[in-house]
């Protein structure tokens, strides 16, 4: 049985109990290397079975009019997502959810006897407080944070990281965390592939052609 025979519109909760699964959400727009360097490096701290890369239909932090349709990010995603253990999903459109609060919600509700950790880049983490319901996110899913080039100090200075700084945990016990109850997180350095989406849609033809 091949990937695509595991995975393609596989949201069935039995397929995916006991594992312990990462979310990685976003737009995706498009995937690149970095979202595959931070799914590797989570499927190695953190000992996890899968990582979701939830592809969001609407970012509510970002412009509309600079997002490909869903069914182009899902694909750029797909084709970037070639490892294994990286699961793509558009679950967001079908649980009807835009927010990442309810969205975790959501599935945690569907998938009650699945293991889940909220993944985000360094640069996402500075930006955390900006989110809706930020601080619920963190009492219902343990987060992992995976360093990013020129964010490093988000750890130390960020709204949300100094809120939460009394749950955090040293990485040397990151493969603890998809077990622990929230809030917990971690801080996981050694990622440092500075590309970011903004930078890829420069010169990536779907863009070009629709500036």
């Amino acid at each position: 049985m091949d990937r695509s025979d595991r995975f393609e519109g596989n949201l069935e909760p039995n397929f995916w109990a006991g594992k312990k699964i990462g979310l990685l959400g976003g737009s995706f727009n498009p995937a690149h290397d970095a979202h595959v360097e931070i799914s590797l490096a989570a499927l190695e701290k953190l000992k996890l079975d899968y990582i979701w890369w939830v592809v969001s239909p609407q970012n509510p932090l970002k412009d509309s009019g600079t997002i490909a349709p869903l069914d182009k990010r899902l694909e750029w995603a797909k084709e970037k997502s070639s490892h294994a253990q990286i699961f793509v999903t558009d679950i967001e459109a079908k649980i009807q959810t835009r927010y990442t609060v309810d969205t975790i919600k959501k599935i945690t509700s569907l998938y009650p006897k699945s293991h889940f950790v909220w993944l985000m880049g360094a640069d996402n983490l500075e930006e955390f407080d900006q989110w809706r319901d930020w601080k619920e996110i963190s009492n219902h899913l343990p987060i992992a944070v995976f360093d990013r080039p020129l964010y490093s100090t988000a750890k130390l200075s960020s709204k949300a990281a100094c809120s939460l700084r009394a749950y955090e945990i040293e990485e040397n016990r990151a493969a603890e965390i998809a077990k622990l109850s929230p809030p917990v997180w971690v801080f996981c350095l050694g990622t440092d592939n500075p590309i970011s989406a903004t930078e890829v849609r420069k010169t990536h033809e779907f863009f070009r052609k629709n500036k």
